[in-house]
């Protein structure tokens, strides 16, 4: 593959990057609205189809992002922030059900899985229970990955039974994966249903009739996830109306270039939530602490620092490892600053695993995907913690590299706000600032994941090979939490369909 696509890659990457890190600096502290987020859609706009790159699906990203950005202007001015968290789950609702329009195929497998859900009571009734109670410890319901306790691992063992096309059920799994069908994570009924009252047989009716729901009408299914929980931003159902009628020719040209299911409902997702989303009111608040916004900052600063250097483009071999590359080096950069104030990922991770116990006894009605964040968080700082400290091992000094390439920590250590905390807090004591605002991050750590980043990228992936669904991740992700919960043996990712 030419070296050109992993820089084009890597460029626009980086725009998408830059555009949200500029409209946060200009407006953090400041009212949100819709428009604020140009920058970002323009930098969408940017991207191409370069060397053996379909143009169908960077076109489902594109479109996508402007689609959404367009729908949204039209039906309000700004978001609020208790709202912003959703605006990336109106998409792949309205792209299953342009599938099951057009291939009725398609449409009869997603009957026959939703005809199983029905028939496994035991699993689900298990899998809501353990996660209800904390059996998995801290878990991410809506994992991109198979881990346990997410709503992708139960439907993969779902799945597994089904006798339906073997692509088909890849779609499937991806549809509530990475897709991110509608804002439902697995137990969420159960929850309400056992809090409200109810016996625990019913509970799982519930659960299981929300879940049949959600595959069989996922527009009415989100619309009225919604309206439980008190969404008043906008109009969902006409967001979802006016989506699914704009994005059809571009889902009806992805279909007819051969792109696998499951990347057409992967692909236009994840791509939007920087509309209203991260760039958002919630944002805007988060970051009037400079040293917040300062981390947010200095670590894409070191992604543009290293992704950029001459000639960085002749070591990758594909463009998973350029997507690789990204994530590791913001990764690195994170668990620098958390080095800084003394801290290791392990105490970090090691903290967040022991107050997840006492907040499931604390608060038994917590929202299902409450830990998300700081699951993705300890993941993160953890992935980077050992790539920093691996070359410090081996060279007696932090010069961490990602394949071959020296990660640029200078934009951190030449930070005025990073390398003066004492100007924060009281000026004697300022010996855990830094990772007081990390710990701000821990809940919403999107731009140091970063969520731009990985959308930009593995839509070039997806590009690279329409034709094999990409999500959700076939590997293990050597979760963090399991540093101190044995849980691996309930991992799915091995069995993925």
């Amino acid at each position: 593959m030419s070296e050109a696509v992993w820089k084009k890659m890597i460029k626009e990457a980086i725009a998408a990057q830059k555009a949200d890190i500029g409209v946060i600096r200009e407006k953090r502290g400041k009212d949100f609205k819709i428009t604020d987020a140009e920058p970002y859609v323009n930098a969408v706009k940017g991207m191409t189809a370069g060397e053996g790159q379909a143009k169908s699906v960077i076109d489902l990203h594109v479109q996508s992002v402007v689609t959404h950005y367009e729908v949204m202007k039209g039906l309000t001015d700004t978001v609020r922030p208790e709202d912003d968290p959703f605006v990336e789950h109106y998409q792949t609702p309205a792209i299953l059900e342009i599938l099951y329009d057009e291939d009725s195929a398609f449409k009869a497998s997603m009957d026959k899985f939703i005809d199983a859900i029905g028939k496994h009571e035991v699993l689900i009734g298990r899998e809501s229970m353990r996660r209800y109670g904390g059996f998995y410890g801290p878990t991410c319901v809506v994992d991109f990955a198979l881990v346990p306790g997410s709503t992708s691992n139960v439907v993969n063992q779902i799945l597994k039974a089904v006798d339906i096309d073997k692509e088909h059920k890849k779609a499937i799994l991806a549809s509530k994966s990475w897709g991110m069908d509608t804002s439902y994570g697995i137990g969420a009924a159960f929850q309400a249903s056992v809090n409200a009252g109810k016996t625990l047989t019913e509970a799982v009716e519930d659960e299981i009739e929300t879940l049949k729901l959600v595959y069989s009408s996922p527009i009415e299914a989100q619309t009225r996830l919604m309206a439980e929980a008190g969404h008043t931003s906008f109009d969902v159902g006409e967001y979802m109306k006016q989506y699914k009628e704009k994005m059809k020719p571009v889902i009806k040209a992805a279909i007819d270039d051969g792109v696998h299911y499951g990347n057409i409902v992967v692909v236009p997702a994840y791509c939007v939530g920087d509309v209203a989303h991260h760039i958002a009111l919630s944002m805007f608040n988060m970051c009037k602490d400079d040293m917040t916004f300062a981390i947010i900052e200095s670590v894409a600063q070191v992604l543009e620092a290293t992704l950029t250097k001459p000639g960085v483009e002749k070591v990758f071999k594909s463009g998973y490892q350029v997507l690789n590359a990204a994530t590791a080096t913001t990764a690195v950069a994170s668990a620098y600053i958390l080095h800084l104030d003394g801290f290791t990922a392990q105490m970090v991770i090691d903290l967040l695993c022991k107050r997840y116990t006492n907040y499931v006894q604390q608060y038994p009605d917590r929202g299902p995907a409450a830990e998300l964040h700081n699951v993705d968080f300890m993941d993160m700082i953890l992935k980077g913690w050992n790539i920093l400290y691996d070359t410090e091992r081996k060279t007696g000094g932090f010069k961490p590299k990602v394949y071959g390439v020296e990660v640029d920590l200078s934009p951190i250590d030449n930070h005025d706000v990073i390398q003066n905390p004492q100007r924060y807090t009281y000026p004697a004591c300022a010996i855990t600032v830094r990772f007081s605002s990390l710990m701000r991050l821990a809940d919403f750590p999107c731009l140091l994941t970063s969520e731009p980043v990985t959308a930009t990228l593995m839509t070039n992936v997806v590009a690279l090979d329409k034709g094999t669904v990409v999500a959700p991740a076939r590997v293990c992700k050597f979760c963090a939490s399991c540093q101190y919960i044995p849980r691996m043996k309930y991992c799915e990712w091995r069995e993925a369909v």
